[in-house]
């Protein structure tokens, strides 16, 4: 006979090989014991975590003629049968693959008949979920009142796409993911057993990879002990897999961390030139920077992270050096280049721009990418620090010499505490001049009237500037809030309503409105399901209005807050 795959020469035989799922071994093993068999079972759970070969060893154990503490004996005449499929009174059916309701109407003839040499018939369907919408309404009458010798076990990954008058009719069975401990206890037993040399540390990285699957797990020895020879390494382990070590990954997040461009594109190339698999770098990437999380989240690490003691110390140093903040902004931007390698040519490409953007804050527009900006400027500050800056992310080295402080007075650098005042003199502050109020429009705003001139004011934009004149007139003028003018869009133009919205469209359309009306107001535009009109096109309500001002303040701190920093920044 060939070769037996790991993961089939060790599928459990008895209820206590199967791992990590005593809740139903012993539920099972109940019923066995009270004569309390359901007629129909539902295994659900991820993949390889036993569901199948719960279900082969529960139709041996309802069959076996010698039961020891209701476990299979494995050696009587039905035990063997069923084992070596010499019994056709346990039917395993692949539901991917016989889907129809013509497999269903033939399940459904033979369950007629009774056993050959069991006391029950068994049928495991296994993925259940694929069956078709017919396949299921076939097999729902005989699965409510099958013939008392028949008995069935559906096992699936995904219970959420059975039909509820299925599942109604089973017991249901909640297999879960299984630990890394006990993977990794199973798999040392089997090296042991096997004669197998490992490192512990070897074993560590196969159950890590194995996503709390035992057959997963399985299939990775496999594979690394056909590369190995003599003993299995964690490095062996690492080649065979095309995966990065641990030290890759720290070295990385420090040039992360220390703004070192040179370092982390020396990291990427290394990575490429060594053939891995960028996918599951990032993934892995990933996972670290969420064991860098877990570091600020809870003190109990080793019930959250499958490392070594030594790799957890180095975790808890490395998570001291990150804010939380910049750890969830690596995280959120691994995963977006993550979702954007799938579709692309180039991967390579994908990550190195990724990788940029975190070196550069500045690039990253988010909530998470300013606060990182705003807390390492609030670092400089206090620190008085401007001349050793990490925002030199060019790679080219330039010369001492040609470097300059921007922020100067008379030649001499600003201490932290004058930058900050000069900060705030530069913040915007409404205008308290009184020459300058006596010299500005009415004050005195009429709707109405910039209601009746609004005609007259397109054909002024669409005269004097045609582009802004195409976004503006898909807008009408519905309500005047104090200085405000609300222009509504309907739905489907929100791209007009974002190009009236810009800084020169908007300011245009203001200067425009001041001419044709003598009346100086502030553009504020909004879609339609934002703003309640009444049947005479009156403004009832405006939805979102405090949400829309806010987004403007962001917008404008952002604008101060950039420009700030480059006074800020040591430049070339």
């Amino acid at each position: 006979m060939g070769y037996t795959a790991l993961y089939r020469k060790w599928r459990p035989i008895v209820f206590g090989d199967i791992v990590g799922q005593s809740h139903i071994t012993m539920t099972l093993k109940n019923q066995i014991k009270n004569d309390s068999i359901a007629h129909a079972y539902l295994f659900c759970g991820t993949r390889g975590t036993g569901k199948t070969s719960t279900a082969k060893v529960f139709a041996r154990a309802i069959n076996c003629l010698k039961p020891k503490d209701y476990n299979p004996c494995n050696e009587c005449e039905v035990c063997k049968g069923i084992l070596n499929e010499s019994i056709m009174d346990v039917i395993e059916i692949d539901a991917a693959s016989n889907n129809g309701v013509d497999n269903i109407r033939e399940l459904r003839e033979n369950v007629k008949y009774p056993t050959a040499k069991a006391k029950f018939k068994v049928y495991i369907i296994d993925e259940v979920h694929m069956l078709s919408q017919g396949a299921f309404n076939a097999l729902l009458k005989t699965l409510e009142e099958p013939p008392s010798y028949v008995l069935f076990i559906l096992a699936t990954t995904e219970p959420q796409k059975i039909p509820a008058t299925i599942l109604s009719r089973c017991q249901r069975f909640d297999f879960k993911r299984i630990t890394g401990d006990d993977i990794f206890s199973r798999l040392k037993y089997i090296c042991t057993e096997m004669e197998i040399k490992i490192e512990d540390e070897a074993l560590e990285l196969i159950v890590r990879n194995s996503d709390g699957a035992v057959r997963d797990a399985l299939s990775i020895l496999d594979q690394c002990l056909s590369f190995s020879e003599g003993e299995l390494t964690y490095e062996k382990v690492i080649e065979t897999l095309g995966l990065v070590t641990d030290e890759f990954l720290f070295k990385l997040s420090e040039a992360i961390y220390e703004e070192d461009s040179s370092k982390a594109m020396a990291l990427i190339d290394e990575l490429v030139s060594s053939g891995k698999d960028i996918s599951h770098f990032i993934r892995s990437f990933i996972n670290h920077f969420r064991n860098l999380m877990m570091t600020k989240m809870t003190k109990s690490l080793e019930d959250v992270i499958d490392m070594s003691s030594e790799g957890i110390n180095r975790l808890k140093k490395q998570g001291e050096e990150f804010q939380l903040n910049t750890i969830i902004r690596v995280i959120n931007t691994l995963s977006h280049a993550e979702s954007e390698i799938r579709w692309s040519s180039q991967p390579r490409i994908m990550l190195e721009l990724a990788v940029v953007k975190l070196l550069q804050p500045r690039m990253d527009d988010s909530y998470e990418g300013l606060v990182d900006r705003i807390n390492k400027l609030e670092k400089r500050i206090q620190e008085g620090n401007f001349e050793n800056t990490k925002a030199n992310y060019s790679i080219l080295e330039k010369k001492p010499e040609e470097k300059k402080v921007l922020i100067k007075e008379n030649g001499v650098k600003n201490t932290s505490k004058n930058i900050v005042e000069k900060i705030k003199e530069q913040l915007p502050i409404r205008e308290t001049n009184p020459e300058k109020e006596m010299e500005s429009p009415k004050t005195n705003l009429n709707f109405n009237e910039i209601k009746a001139k609004w005609d007259l004011i397109l054909k002024e934009i669409r005269r004097k500037k045609v582009s802004t004149h195409a976004v503006l007139m898909e807008g009408k003028p519905v309500k005047l809030e104090e200085n405000r003018l609300i222009i509504a869009f309907k739905e489907g133009f929100w791209f007009h309503k974002d190009a009236t919205s810009k800084k020169n469209n908007s300011e245009f359309i203001e200067n425009v409105i001041l001419e044709a009306t003598g009346q100086k107001v502030k553009l504020k535009c909004m879609m339609e399901d934002e703003v309640r009109v009444s049947d005479e096109e009156e403004v009832v309500e405006v939805k979102n209005s405090q949400d829309s001002e806010k987004e403007e303040e962001i917008k404008k701190v952002k604008e101060y807050f950039t420009e700030f920093e480059d006074k800020l920044e040591i430049v070339e």
